[in-house]
């Protein structure tokens, strides 16, 4: 499909050009439309002046009116209307009184008395700047509808990016929160290398998170290397344990998800498979083109649903930690935000055991190159290094 070389730009974009682009279709359609009436009828052609003054008139006045209606149109509806009617009726009469005097000036020894004249050329002039004033009114007041909807959307747009973030916000202290619980265990247990080798991975895991805004889109190549990063942290606590699966199709890799939308799956399968089972349990995480959706899946092999509801209902009895529940209602919440209804979040419980969770979404490349990424991850990387340096400095 042809891409247009430019943008179309709305009509009421620029108020000021649209209202003379108006002005000048209107009144020069009116003196058209008279000309041809006037020649209709087999009147000379000199008769033409005074439909093009009567135009001209009606013009002017037209473009004071507008003045006066600009200042009214944000008034009280009894002094908006009642003002308008007054100003209408005085600028019909000044309109019909130059038309008549023009027209008496042509018309010289004609039986028709100038009251005649005044009468018959006030009804047409008023039908024309009553026609005037009813269009402008209309117009003003669409485009005002049209910028109070546009703000709504966007007061609604910024309230779902604000919930986005909070959302994601969500994300880090419930991480956080386990990682320094485990380097704290290991600091006390006296495993020097061991906490040290956390702490750069946990540094790491966050400087690549600093890359993208919250709320914002990466694509599934990214989360995946993100989520790398975030395993390689949990593989030194559960070692041989945690063992992992990674199925991504190839044609997926620059499809966009929201950002680090993976990451509470995975820690929510560390914690109910792997951790309560000595043999540990492997996590598959794929992702594929289904359609017009992006399908990406989350599996892993330790107990089912209702073992894991169990295991929570047990260590709410004995007054052990249990979950926060951020993880599956995070996701939900975040899906619901980002897509309405257009997305699919279910969870399987298949019958050999293991815990599924499959995620659908409306299949969306990525547009900015992954060079432009990785720049950016650099310069995060960099600021992240700053810091550090700083930070050494005053402590020497």
């Amino acid at each position: 499909m042809a891409v247009l070389p430019i943008r179309p730009t709305p009509f009421f974009a620029n108020k000021n050009r649209a209202f003379w682009q108006l002005q000048i279709a209107g009144w020069g359609g009116a003196l058209v439309l008279r000309a041809m009436t006037s020649i209709a009828n087999e009147k000379p052609l000199s008769f033409l002046v005074l439909v093009l003054i009567a135009t001209i008139t009606g013009f002017s006045i037209s473009l004071i009116l507008s003045v006066i209606y600009r200042q009214l149109i944000s008034r009280r509806p009894l002094i908006t209307w009642g003002v308008t009617g007054l100003v209408l009726m005085l600028a019909v009469s000044v309109s019909a009184f130059i038309n008549s005097w023009v027209i008496s000036l042509y018309q010289v020894g004609s039986e028709a008395s100038f009251t005649q004249l005044f009468l018959g050329v006030f009804y047409i002039d008023l039908t024309l700047l009553a026609a005037w004033s009813a269009l402008y009114y209309a117009i003003n007041f669409y485009v005002q509808v049209e910028e109070q909807a546009d703000q709504l959307l966007r007061l609604e747009a910024q309230a779902a990016n604000a919930q986005l973030a909070m959302l994601r916000y969500q994300l880090n202290p419930h991480f956080l929160f386990n990682t320094l619980n485990s380097i704290s265990t290991l600091v006390l247990l006296k495993q020097t290398e061991p906490a040290n080798a956390m702490l750069t991975r946990l540094s790491s895991f966050l400087r690549h998170t600093l890359v993208n805004e919250a709320g914002s889109k990466v694509t599934v190549k990214e989360e995946i290397e993100t989520l790398k990063l975030y395993l390689d942290i949990e593989r030194m606590r559960f070692e041989e344990r945690l063992r992992t699966d990674f199925r991504i199709d190839p044609a997926c890799e620059n499809a966009c998800l929201p950002s680090l939308l993976l990451q509470p799956l995975v820690e929510n399968a560390i914690k109910y498979a792997v951790s309560p089972q000595e043999e540990g349990a492997q996590i598959r995480v794929t992702a594929r083109i289904v359609g017009k959706m992006l399908r990406i899946s989350v599996s892993d092999t330790g107990p089912g649903q209702q073992e894991r509801i169990a295991a929570r209902r047990v260590a709410s009895t004995h007054g052990e930690p249990v979950s926060t529940g951020v993880g599956l209602a995070n996701i939900r919440d975040r899906l619901a935000q980002a897509y309405g209804e257009n997305h699919l979040f279910e969870i399987r419980t298949p019958a050999q055991g293991g815990f599924t969770v499959i995620i659908e979404i409306p299949h969306e490349e990525a547009e900015e190159p992954h060079a432009t990424l990785t720049e950016r991850q650099a310069n995060a990387r960099n600021v992240f290094q700053l810091h550090e340096q700083r930070r050494l400095e005053s402590n020497a």
